[in-house]
């Protein structure tokens, strides 16, 4: 599972850590809600969000129940949150249930018990109520902008096995003219090469998102790089891009994202 811990204190912060790697579970951790955010967002945007976080109740900036709310912003219900605190919780259960939280725990930290109280949170939760929602991706039409042949072709026979119809265009000045071109609502969602001659993928997704036409907001627009550097997903994030998958591209995944992201505009 994929945890991230949060606290202002960096003794608490490394001492979670350091017990839940005693039991073989790989930790980051923040000491800032809005680091934490940050790093939040960027594992979204890989399409690798944390399992569960743990935030310390008492921080300054954001307190742990004002972070929780921020979370929720950005990730589902899937995303299991455990307050820590060494204080008594009882006055601010009810907030922090409505902000989001699932679950409360003491200082300090076993990793027995944050292995036991995430599985029980996960058996209370609804499994109907935590599915994401999927869309069908047979005949949806994806907008490839891909300048490597090769790759496009790659790619356009791995959509196809999803019944999914594709446009190529061989840059992004392509395919910003292909997008501006078409119906409102023509395609589905667009597979965007980062590093591509004439236009780059960056440049393309930031021309897109400020077409005066309704659909040039919210159409997914999924980053494919073989960069992967927090600070390149930054840039994608940056520029308009939903969603941020290196190469080479895992078919699943691909797939995975492109229901996801699609379910949500519709």
């Amino acid at each position: 599972i994929r945890v991230l811990v949060i606290d202002d204190d960096e003794i608490a912060c490394r001492h979670a850590k350091l017990i839940l790697e005693e039991v073989g579970i790989s930790a980051d951790i923040s000491m800032s809600g809005a680091e934490a955010l940050s790093m939040i967002g960027l594992h979204k945007a890989k399409q690798e969000p944390y399992n569960l976080i743990l935030v310390d109740w008492r921080m300054p900036e954001y307190d742990g129940i004002e972070v929780t709310k921020k979370i929720r912003h950005e990730l589902d219900d899937r995303t299991t949150i455990i307050i820590l605190t060494a204080y008594n919780w009882d006055d601010i259960m009810e907030e922090a249930v409505k902000a989001g939280v699932d679950s409360f725990m003491s200082k300090p930290l076993f990793a027995s018990n944050v292995l036991n109280e995430f599985e029980q949170v996960m058996k209370r939760k609804n499994p109907e109520n935590n599915s994401a929602k999927r869309a069908d991706l047979r005949d949806k039409r994806i907008l490839l902008a891909e300048d490597v042949m090769i790759n496009a072709e790659i790619m356009k026979k791995i959509l196809s096995m999803r019944n999914m119809k594709v446009d190529h265009a061989e840059n992004g000045k392509a395919a910003l003219d292909m997008f501006r071109d078409s119906e409102e609502n023509y395609y589905d969602a667009i597979l965007m090469d980062v590093r591509m001659p004439v236009m780059n993928g960056l440049e393309a997704t930031a021309a897109i998102r400020v077409l005066d036409r309704n659909d040039a907001k919210n159409i997914p627009i999924i980053a494919m790089t073989a960069n992967a550097f927090d600070e390149d997903v930054q840039n994608s994030l940056q520029a308009g891009m939903n969603a941020h998958l290196s190469k080479p591209v895992e078919m699943e995944r691909l797939y995975e994202t492109l229901e996801k992201l699609i379910a949500e505009r519709l």
